[in-house]
């Protein structure tokens, strides 16, 4: 059994956390906002400088649960050191080199060790709140990404132009350098279960009821995704939205996403499973209304504000089910979600091209709301799953509350 300590300041420690969150976050998006200067200064293709994203996102999604596996066994604190540590030195190389191969590479670090991030503080956030408030914990992480999600890429570009790629990156240094310190000073030691190795844990962790349940988060992702990630064409053919005004809408939907996933924590620790109904049904809800009201600029508006708001909303119940549902799995099951949220993102990307190859781009809000049902159909499904056998220590204490 995992033994916690009472610590004094348990909304430091979440704010660190969050700090965490947040700026491995904006590394993530910045280059998004700076894609065009990336591959003019490097000398290569657009669609190469796009694969640095990519690079980003399969070495979260792949890279984060193997090096969470790989080290069950030490101490959260030592862990989100070690990931800061790595995250700082990694986002150090593209400032200093002129390499593409270079930079490819550490974009897949960066994500690994985000992912690996993402696993120790979900499992140190709800270490330090009481159980009933553990969902609240997780979801003020999430929300560090969120928040990211929202200010990074615009982000991005106002650095980008301002004081170029390069001069960015060192500004995520200096940023990673600041978290670093805090993480070292002020989080606690979360010390692993005594017994539970690698293989033990990944035995939970990837549990058949465990796998059900992140398949409702892939499947809303890439419900949202489908038609998110052709916004700009589909506001311009359907409602006559284009330029500047665009920016509202994406920064309209980055708010949303922010916003539900904080609120997301409070109904992640009422009923997390009924959570990921209602936020499979909004999500469905919401793209109908793009597809028959997306003419009219206010309900595109107000169809892009449900599916950030809803769609976010559900990851903190994710994080919550699946720690619940992986019993002594937990700490290595805290990678998952993340994973499979960047899988149904990409995912939902990919159906919605297929369905605009197919006709025009409201048929990617078609793919999407298929998607969406099928969710709804899992979320139910997989509600009234529970822990078959006798669990270890929950990950909570009552150490402090929020």
């Amino acid at each position: 059994m995992t033994r916690y300590t009472k610590i004094r300041h348990p909304r430091a420690v979440l704010a660190v956390l969050f700090a965490g969150a947040f700026t491995m976050g904006c590394a993530e998006m910045l280059v998004v906002g700076m894609i065009d200067l990336i591959a003019v200064d490097l000398s290569v293709p657009l669609a190469d400088a796009g694969g640095l994203v990519t690079a980003n996102a399969l070495g979260l999604a792949v890279g984060g649960p193997i090096l969470a596996f790989l080290c069950t066994r030490f101490d959260r604190r030592h862990l989100l050191i070690v990931s800061s540590a790595v995250f700082f030195a990694a986002n150090l190389l593209p400032a200093l080199f002129a390499d593409y191969p270079v930079f490819l590479i550490a974009r897949v670090v960066i994500g690994a060790v985000q992912g690996l991030f993402i696993a120790a503080a979900m499992v140190t956030a709800t270490s330090v709140v009481a159980p009933e408030r553990s969902g609240r914990a997780m979801s003020i992480v999430i929300s560090g990404f969120a928040t990211a999600s929202a200010l990074g890429l615009p982000l991005g570009t106002l650095l980008g132009q301002a004081i170029g790629w390069r001069g960015a990156f060192f500004a995520v240094v200096i940023a990673a350098a600041m978290i670093l310190v805090l993480v070292t000073i002020l989080l606690p030691s979360v010390p692993t279960e005594a017994g539970s190795g690698a293989v033990g844990q990944a035995r939970h962790a990837f549990a058949p009821r465990v796998i059900a349940v992140l398949s409702v988060s892939f499947l809303t992702f890439a419900a949202m995704l489908a038609a998110i990630t052709y916004l700009v064409p589909l506001l311009s053919e359907s409602a006559g939205v284009d330029g500047p005004v665009v920016t509202v809408y994406l920064l309209l939907y980055g708010v949303a996403t922010t916003v539900g996933s904080f609120i997301g924590g409070r109904f992640a620790d009422v009923n997390a499973a009924r959570m990921l109904i209602i936020g499979a049904v909004g999500v469905a809800a919401s793209l109908v209304l793009m597809l028959v009201g997306g003419g009219n600029p206010w309900i595109a508006a107000l169809a892009v504000l449900g599916i950030g708001l809803l769609g976010m909303g559900t990851t903190p119940s994710l994080q919550h089910r699946v720690g619940d549902l992986a019993g002594q799995g937990a700490p290595l099951a805290a990678s998952l979600p993340a994973s499979a949220v960047n899988a149904g993102i990409a995912f939902g990307a990919f159906a919605g091209g297929a369905a605009i190859d197919g006709g025009s781009v409201t048929f990617a809000v078609v793919a999407g709301i298929v998607l969406a049902i099928v969710a709804i159909g899992a979320a139910w499904a997989t509600s009234g799953l529970r822990v078959t056998a006798p669990a270890s220590a929950p990950l909570t204490s009552r150490a402090s509350e929020l």
